[in-house]
C-alpha cells in the first residue's frame, strides 16, 4: 500500500510539474519525455535543503541575520535545454545497437535517449534529425556537449551529420532566499502577471514581461526561473522581482 501511494503522489506531483511548463513559450517539442521535469524536481528538493541548512545554521547576531535577509542572492542556473539539426535522417534502432548509454523504447517515447557524462548532458534524438539536449548548467557546456554527440552519431555510421542550427530554447534557474513570502497577498496586487490556484499547485506563477520569463515562487522562499534564453535573462528577471519579494516578506 505504500508503494503504491508514493507511485500515485509521484505521479501528482509530475502533473502539477508539467502545468508549470504549460505556461513557458519555447521552441521545446511536445514530445518531450520526464527528462525534462527530472531537474525541476531534484532543484526543488536541493533548495529545500538549502533553506533548512541556512535556518539551522541561523547567526545569533540579529544584525546579521537582517544583513543577510537585505542581501539578494544571485540565481544558480539548473537546466539549459538546447535544439540542434543534424540535416540527415536516421535510423535510431541501428544508433541503438552501437552507441554507449542509449537506450530506445518506440513504445514508450518516440525519441532515442543517450547519455553523456562530461558534460553531464542527455541527447533526445529523433529520426528526423532533430536532437534536443537537457541538463547542462552552463552555455558553453551545452554547446560543447552538442559536438560531441554529433562525433558520436558520426561513429556509428552517420559520417555526414552536421553540427548545425544549434540554439539555447530554455534556460532555467533557481534561487532560495532567507525568508518566508506572503504569496496570497502578492498574487492579489499582482494580479495582471501572477496566478496562485494552491487547490492545483502549491506556487505561485508569475509571468514577467521584460525579460520574458516565468518564475515559480512558493511561500518558503523557493523560487524557480523557467523560460529565459540567456544567463543574463536569468539574473535581471530575479533582480526585477526581488523589491516584490522583499515586499511580501512574511515577518
Amino acid at each position: 500500500a505504500t508503494a503504491v501511494s508514493a507511485k500515485v503522489e509521484w505521479m501528482s506531483w509530475k502533473a502539477k510539474l508539467r502545468e508549470v511548463h504549460k505556461y513557458i513559450s519555447t521552441d521545446i517539442p511536445d514530445s518531450l519525455g520526464d527528462e525534462m521535469y527530472e531537474g525541476f524536481e531534484d532543484d526543488l528538493k536541493e533548495l529545500e535543503l538549502q533553506k533548512e541548512a541556512s535556518s539551522s545554521s541561523g547567526s545569533k547576531d540579529g544584525n546579521s541575520d537582517e544583513k543577510k535577509e537585505n542581501k539578494m542572492p544571485l540565481p544558480r542556473i539548473s537546466n539549459i535545454i538546447s535544439n540542434m539539426d543534424l540535416q540527415i535522417k536516421l535510423d535510431l534502432k541501428v544508433i541503438a545497437t552501437k552507441a554507449r548509454n542509449a537506450v530506445y523504447n518506440p513504445k514508450r517515447y518516440p525519441g532515442l535517449v543517450i547519455r553523456i557524462r562530461d558534460p553531464k548532458t542527455t541527447a533526445l534524438v529523433f529520426e528526423s534529425g532533430k536532437v534536443t539536449l537537457l541538463g547542462s548548467r552552463n552555455p558553453v557546456y551545452a554547446k560543447t556537449a552538442a559536438k560531441k554527440f554529433v562525433r558520436i552519431i558520426r561513429k556509428v555510421g552517420y559520417p555526414k551529420a552536421k553540427f548545425s542550427k544549434f540554439n539555447i530554447a530554455n534556460i532555467s534557474g533557481s534561487v532560495c532566499v532567507p525568508f518566508q513570502i506572503r504569496i496570497d497577498d502578492l498574487a492579489e496586487d499582482h494580479y495582471h502577471y501572477a496566478s496562485y490556484e494552491p487547490e492545483l499547485f502549491p506556487g505561485l506563477i508569475y509571468r514577467m514581461i521584460k525579460p520574458k520569463a516565468v518564475l515559480t515562487i512558493f511561500a518558503s522562499g523557493q523560487v524557480v526561473i523557467t523560460g529565459c534564453k540567456s544567463v543574463e535573462q536569468i539574473n535581471q528577471a530575479f533582480k526585477n522581482i526581488w523589491p516584490v519579494l522583499r515586499e511580501f516578506k512574511k515577518e
